[in-house]
């Protein structure tokens, strides 16, 4: 058993945290929503602030929205940094900018701690059946000495190479992710404005080359009118800016994924930024005046 802090306890984070405690492992949760009742219900420990988590865990992970949060996390007044001890463990599985991961990598290495960047794919589904995607940014002693305890959240757990290249990983995801509900989109609205039935064109295509985890899913969704967010059009937004600042740095075009950031825009100024991102299609729908599935 080991003490473990999990800071950021929304869609993906509560879920993970509950994984861990399944799993035997004593928890110290914060989140700025508050901690949920389920889980202190479940053995899990609130505590006031970053700072009470760090002091409390071996090992701190954080589970945040965006940048700015995890910095805020990590080194603001009652932070992470200020309840670090040496020989503690800093886990970031927040999907963030790479750059600045590094960055705090070496701030907390600093402290003679070990920082993993560790970013994850599958959804709140993903999550609360522990079959996430991990991403990790490390060294081999850490991600072998951490390896168990994201073996309890995920099923395909990847060393990826050192700080920071968890986080390109991520960006790189998120790219095809965003490109695939745009096909997936178009494709559905192009077979419902041609008059076929796109629940059925969406089967048949799913035993083809076509298929995919996006068109399964997303393409369900889509059809179903189901935009509860799994993972939010905002939040797609963010990893989408990170991929095209990160494309001007490096001087590398990435047109469709400007063209999805776009849409993404578009459902966002629309009202829809909480939604789903696959409600995407609502962009694709206004532009050809048909909705997939009035």
């Amino acid at each position: 058993m080991s003490n473990i802090g999990f800071i950021g306890l929304g869609i993906m984070g509560k879920p993970m945290a509950a994984n861990l405690i399944k799993g035997g492992h004593r928890l110290f949760l914060n989140s700025r929503s508050g901690v949920p009742q389920e889980l202190t219900a479940a053995g899990g420990t609130a505590c006031a602030c970053a700072r009470d988590v760090a002091q409390k865990s071996d090992i701190i992970i954080l589970m945040v929205p965006d940048t700015p949060d995890v910095e805020r996390v990590l080194f603001g007044k009652d932070g992470v940094a200020e309840g670090l001890a040496p020989g503690k463990t800093v886990i970031d599985m927040s999907s963030i900018s790479p750059i600045e991961t590094k960055v705090y990598a070496r701030r907390i290495n600093e402290l003679n701690c070990e920082y993993l960047d560790a970013p994850v794919s599958g959804g709140e589904l993903g999550a609360k059946n522990a079959a996430l995607t991990i991403m990790v940014g490390a060294t081999q002693a850490a991600f072998d000495r951490v390896k168990p305890v994201f073996e309890l959240m995920g099923k395909n757990i990847t060393l990826v190479g050192s700080n920071g290249d968890g986080q390109t990983c991520k960006v790189a995801n998120q790219i095809i992710v965003a490109l695939n509900i745009e096909a997936v989109g178009e494709a559905l609205l192009f077979a419902a404005k041609a008059g076929a039935d796109p629940s059925k064109v969406r089967q048949a295509l799913m035993g083809g080359f076509a298929a995919s985890r996006v068109l399964e899913v997303h393409g369900e969704r889509m059809i179903k009118r189901a935009f509860e967010p799994g993972f939010r059009v905002e939040l797609h937004q963010k990893d989408l800016a990170i991929a095209l600042a990160g494309a001007q740095a490096l001087g590398v075009s990435l047109p469709n994924t400007a063209t999805a950031q776009e849409l993404f825009n578009a459902c966002s100024a629309a009202g829809g930024a909480k939604a789903d991102h696959s409600s995407m299609v609502k962009a694709l729908e206004k532009l050809a005046s048909h909705e997939l599935a009035p």
